[in-house]
């Protein structure tokens, strides 16, 4: 079996790549929806979280105000990981040996930072332009300028995860010249 990486970088069309390949048929693990899982169902990681920041009200994460402090603070960014990042692991693992499939994509956006690329055969990049990257992503969070600037900030560079794929998918075309990329990747896999 193939473990294929998917990363890029915040508002770089991760989506649109992974939505795309399970509507071909493929499985994809998303990370993102394991760590909100983590914070939603996982009593023993909403707990950790509760002891060192204050945003976890009735039994509940507020995500967003948890987002303010981690993307202001690199030592709290780092203790939220600690926390949350063993819980991602052992259900990635799990998947993967559960898979009965010949190829499994893992949709992890921290990738690198969160330097997983052990888990994987391959690495595919979603590339976009930064100036692309801060436009979608300001009309998707409705966030400014500046706010937009420090979530990407928080992530190595586009173009150094670029240098360090293998398989890169540029995303700064239309709609269908992603999905013929795609589909001219997927013809040398099997499901």
């Amino acid at each position: 079996m193939k473990v294929i990486g998917i990363t890029g970088s915040i508002a770089c069309g991760k989506s649109t790549v992974t939505d795309y390949l399970l509507k071909l048929g493929y499985q994809v693990v998303d990370s993102d929806k394991i760590s909100r899982e983590a914070l939603t169902k996982d009593l023993d990681c909403i707990f950790q979280v509760e002891q060192l920041f204050d945003c976890v009200e009735n039994g509940k994460v507020d995500r967003k105000k948890l987002g303010r402090i981690i993307f202001h603070d690199e030592k709290a960014k780092k203790q939220l990981e600690g926390i949350i990042h063993p819980y991602v692991i052992k259900k990635l693992k799990q998947a993967i040996q559960s898979c009965q499939d010949s190829v499994i994509f893992l949709d992890i956006p921290l990738l690198y930072e969160s330097h997983l690329e052990y888990l994987c055969d391959e690495i595919m990049v979603v590339y976009l332009s930064e100036e692309k990257q801060l436009e979608r992503l300001m009309k998707r969070d409705h966030i400014d300028q500046d706010y937009a600037r420090v979530i990407m900030n928080n992530q190595i560079s586009i173009e150094e995860k670029k240098k360090r794929a293998q398989i890169i998918i540029d995303n700064n075309g239309t709609i269908d010249q992603l999905y013929d990329q795609l589909n001219q990747f997927v013809k040398g896999l099997r499901k």
